[in-house]
């Protein structure tokens, strides 16, 4: 997938960057969701918070944590702590939700591994993906802003880069884990060692719950991660033992091993040689487009590979979508799962799609890019709620959540 630009038309879009997020898209995206019904969105937060802030010990804790949820599912503009407090009781209510995020004693990863498990249940995703957001921010006065390059955007962006594992269908995708990278120089001009230094290390610790101890299905993982280096990513992730399927280029260095294939053995080829080569074994996929609203039909191919520079590696399927405008393949995917085919290998692929959507739609109304501050704490538990409340968004039509009203 090559750099694209990103055209947001989302509520509040003078708070949401056209930078924003993932590698970008060309197509325009509107809001569709709709707000709740008051009484479908309370038996929701009820049943979510129940789950959610049973690890806090106190009950002003877990009050508060349901102030802040409805707070940012409620609350007008930007999902500020000043907001939030309008929303829910004003000038006391925000002295004691700020200490509740910024300065509380209270760990994220209970909750985050609750909201997973919920989300898990309800949705049944198809897989994981792990993909980048970038924040746009001015000044450098919260955790994680500096001035980086952006690979899929071409250009520099001053602000925080996020890596999140959302749990995805064709048709809904929700959050339920966060890495903040950077070196991040806080006050005094020392880096903050919590943020993960590379966007493999960030990738790889945001399913380290999901691939054991959180208690959720084993389902594959895409890994969207544009300007990577393959290798490094594929080693990182043979450690979780969870099936990946990761997003590639045209010039990543792959070896047939299927010894059918022309050319002498342990030849090297570049992804887009090869799959030109077995072009004829290209057939129709039909799969669903998040970003249309449709069910688009293209051509795939795929073939057995190992990854070139990598003595007796495991065999991967690599799979290439055809694009009959531009004569190849345009989109490329490396997987490990087992059994699957490029049409499979396909539609998991393009749920990153369905992210980038669901950023754009819910995401951004919910508050999760709003967080202003030095804490790297408070940056997490705000995170974290803000994902709850876009998971409240997201399933509110599911039937098994409509019941429970």
């Amino acid at each position: 997938m090559g750099a694209r630009s990103t055209v947001l038309e989302a509520p509040g879009a003078d708070v949401v960057d056209a930078l924003a997020f993932g590698r970008g898209r060309t197509r325009r995206v509107r809001s569709a969701y709709h707000t709740l019904p008051e009484r479908a969105s309370d038996a929701l937060i009820d049943e979510l918070g129940a789950m959610l802030f049973a690890s806090l010990a106190r009950s002003d804790q877990r009050r508060k944590g349901e102030q802040y949820l409805r707070g940012l599912l409620s609350a007008q503009g930007r999902k500020s702590i000043r907001n939030i407090a309008s929303f829910v009781g004003g000038r006391t209510a925000e002295q004691s939700l700020h200490h509740f995020i910024s300065s509380s004693t209270w760990h994220w990863r209970p909750m985050r591994a609750a909201l997973a498990r919920y989300v898990d249940q309800v949705l049944r995703p198809e897989a994981w993906v792990v993909r980048p957001i970038v924040i746009p921010k001015a000044g450098h006065h919260s955790v994680g802003v500096e001035r980086r390059y952006i690979p899929w955007l071409g250009q520099v962006v001053n602000g925080q880069q996020a890596l999140g594992a959302w749990a995805a269908t064709a048709h809904a995708a929700v959050p339920v884990d966060w890495q903040l990278l950077g070196a991040g120089d806080q006050e005094g001009g020392a880096p903050d060692e919590r943020l993960a230094a590379t966007p493999v290390g960030c990738a790889a610790a945001t399913v380290t719950g999901i691939g054991g101890g959180w208690g959720v299905s084993a389902r594959p993982v895409v890994l969207d991660l544009p300007g990577v280096e393959l290798l490094a990513a594929v080693r990182q992730f043979a450690e979780t033992g969870l099936p990946l399927v990761a997003v590639t280029s045209g010039t990543a260095r792959v070896v047939p091993a299927d010894p059918a294939l022309p050319g002498p053995a342990g030849r090297e080829f570049s992804a887009q040689q090869l799959l030109h080569m077995v072009r004829t074994l290209r057939r129709p996929v039909d799969w669903y487009d998040p970003l249309a609203g449709t069910v688009r039909r293209t051509q795939v191919a795929g073939v057995r590979v190992h990854l070139a520079g990598v003595p007796r590696s495991r065999p991967f399927l690599l799979a290439g979508e055809w694009d009959a405008a531009r004569g190849g393949s345009g989109h490329y995917w490396l997987s490990d799962l087992r059994g699957a085919t490029p049409g499979q290998v396909l539609r998991l692929g393009k749920l990153a799609l369905r992210v980038d959507r669901d950023v754009v739609e819910v995401s951004s109304q919910v508050g999760l890019m709003d967080f202003e501050g030095r804490s790297y704490e408070g940056w997490h538990r705000h995170t974290t709620l803000a994902s709850a409340a876009h998971a409240v968004r997201i399933l509110g039509g599911v039937e098994s959540v409509q019941r429970a009203g």
